[in-house]
């Protein structure tokens, strides 16, 4: 796991030299070519903010007793980074003293106070621009949330009619049950009533019989 780590490390000193590199080399630069190089650094910046949230889903992967380390270093990357986009800033609106030149010529210090005020409307748009990138980034997260909230209420809801169809034919089964049972109780209750009749009707004819045999007897003996 931190092998994977180091490996990533190694990319981010590699991406990091080279943007180290394009932006200082940026103010000095003017027109499309300005412009290019400042595309560039932002896409390799972009970069560089992936390798570290993969840098940080490795670090959450590693053994808690080694995090502490890891955790360290990946707060330097950030920091570093952090200046780097503090640097591409600046160096957007900055100018060599070359194209300073070339842009004011001749021209008096009135040119020099536009050119100021140039730069503080640029850095102006860059700032709202870059806010509205991050709002834009935050929106389709919100979105991706919600759309996978949706995705877990869907499933949810169809899990609930799942149990609800099942508690249903379990209610089924138990009427059934019970209207068996009830019958098997009539059933019963009335084998029960035939017994006892029929264990009346035993005594019954046994009382009969009994008696038959003694008044045979007593008329008997009484002939004699």
């Amino acid at each position: 796991m931190s092998s994977d780590f180091e490996t990533y490390e190694q990319d981010f000193g590699t991406l990091t030299a080279e943007l180290t590199n394009k932006i200082g080399r940026i103010p000095k630069l003017g027109g499309e070519e300005k412009t290019q190089l400042v595309l560039n650094v932002d896409k390799q910046l972009e970069e560089v903010r992936e390798l570290l949230e993969q840098m940080d889903l490795e670090v959450r992967e590693i053994p808690i007793q080694s995090r502490a380390m890891y955790s360290g270093r990946l707060k330097s990357y950030k920091q570093e980074v952090e200046k780097l986009e503090k640097d591409f800033k600046r160096s957007r609106i900055a100018y060599s003293d070359e194209v300073r030149h070339d842009l004011l010529g001749d021209v008096g210090s009135s040119s020099e106070s536009q050119l100021i005020k140039l730069r503080e409307e640029r850095a102006h748009l860059l700032d709202n621009t870059e806010r509205l990138e991050r709002s834009s980034r935050r929106l389709e997260a919100g979105y991706q949330i919600a759309v996978e909230t949706e995705q877990v209420g869907q499933e949810m809801l169809a899990n609930l009619h799942g149990d609800r169809e099942k508690i249903q034919r379990a209610r089924e089964r138990l009427r059934e049950t019970d209207a068996n049972l009830g019958k098997s109780s009539r059933i019963l209750t009335g084998m029960l009533r035939r017994v006892i009749q029929n264990r009346i009707l035993l005594f019954v004819l046994g009382a009969i019989i009994l008696l038959t045999v003694i008044l045979a007897l007593y008329f008997n003996l009484r002939g004699r």
